[in-house]
């Protein structure tokens, strides 16, 4: 991210972990006879069934089965703990002859930088960080984009001047940026509505989660959005008879109709042309963060709950971003104090997007908690 990057929590996870080669689950292709094939390991952070940021993930490792066919071998291990255990697990698939690694969370960058100095002959892609080397390549999504549509499609479902509860994970950037992206499509719509944030500092933990929820219910939200990858916040949603916001897949699929709309990832079009490039030995080293001209941040498919309008509103907002004739961060862009934080007129460059340590107008909470 950002060089001036604020210092973040990257050591998350709660989930009981047994590690690899000790332990940590791993599945897919055996690392077997095919020397001829072109051989890829995924990292997780979580479970392929977690419905949201590793089923995505995986989806986009079938992808590359699918279309590269009997070019590629692919494995992945799951549940891997970020931090410096995660040193030992990529080390050893590189050990082991994989021609091309994913890292699929930011705290897997250092150990990725660390085994990348060590393997100069194999491919390291690591998602969400910002530190690169000759064989090492970052990729993100613009997920802003889709957010301030979700944004758009929430605050029309509530009154005007009502909450919307967010159940946020860690006060990282990605998740900073997002709040606020989703804060500014709401309030472009319902302009004395606010978006009320309960930290949890997790990523997969669905008890905490659905408690967190719970509690925003409780404090009288209307509508539930979150940024984990469990469907949990949007199931206390439901069980209220109220609506939400998905997020990482189409949660409407696993929860029903109350789930209006979910900003999700497709990884899988960058993943086969990624290792397709390594295969023709065309791969350089880069930062990748694509939007929704691209494809790798995308909306789900609407609830039958959401009008004709306020569809057509979303089409017309997404067609400005996807043209390039506007996007989310363009000014004027106003923090919680109100004062202008991106003049009128003017753009926030990426370095500071991906940097963002600030809240919009709109929003009730802190970085702090």
């Amino acid at each position: 991210m950002k060089k001036a990057l604020v210092v973040f929590i990257a050591v998350l996870f709660i989930l009981p972990v047994a590690l690899f080669a000790g332990g940590a689950k791993e599945q897919g292709a055996a690392a077997s006879g095919g020397a001829e094939k072109f051989k890829v390991a995924f990292i997780y952070i979580g479970l392929p069934g977690d419905l949201g940021w590793t089923f995505e993930q995986d989806q986009g490792r079938k992808m590359i089965e699918e279309q590269l066919g009997d070019k590629v071998e692919t494995t992945f291990v799951e549940n891997v703990p970020e931090g410096p255990d995660a040193s030992r697990i990529i080390r050893q698939y590189a050990q082991k002859g994989y021609n091309m690694i994913f890292a699929t969370s930011f705290g897997y960058m250092d150990p990725m930088v660390e085994v990348a100095a060590e393997f100069p002959n194999v491919y390291f892609e690591h998602c969400s960080g910002y530190k690169t080397a000759d064989n090492m390549a970052t990729y993100f999504g613009r997920m802003y984009q889709a957010r301030y549509l979700s944004g758009l499609v929430a605050g029309k479902a509530i009154g005007q001047g009502e909450s919307i509860g967010y159940v946020a994970a860690f006060p990282i950037p990605e998740v900073v940026r997002g709040i606020n992206a989703f804060t500014i499509g709401v309030r472009k719509v319902n302009p004395t509505a606010t978006v009320k944030v309960v930290w949890t500092n997790t990523w997969y933990d669905p008890v905490k989660e659905r408690e967190a929820a719970v509690a925003l219910l409780d404090s009288g939200v209307k509508l539930i959005a979150q940024h984990q990858d469990t469907t949990e916040p949007q199931k206390a949603a439901q069980e209220r008879g109220l609506v939400s916001v998905g997020y990482d897949s189409d949660m409407g699929k696993f929860v029903g109709d109350s789930v209006l709309v979910s900003p999700k990832w497709h990884w899988g079009s960058y993943f086969v042309k990624t290792v397709q490039d390594a295969i023709n030995g065309t791969w350089k080293t880069h930062s990748y963060w694509g939007g929704l001209k691209d494809g790798v941040v995308q909306l789900s498919d609407f609830s039958p709950k959401v009008s004709q309008e306020v569809k057509d509103l979303v089409g017309a907002e997404q067609k400005k971003i996807i043209d390039g004739s506007w996007d989310v961060f363009w000014g004027p862009v106003k923090g919680q104090d109100g004062k202008v934080v991106v003049a009128d007129g003017s753009k926030m460059a990426d370095g500071d997007m991906l940097g963002m340590n600030f809240l919009v107008e709109g929003v009730v909470g802190s970085l702090g908690n």
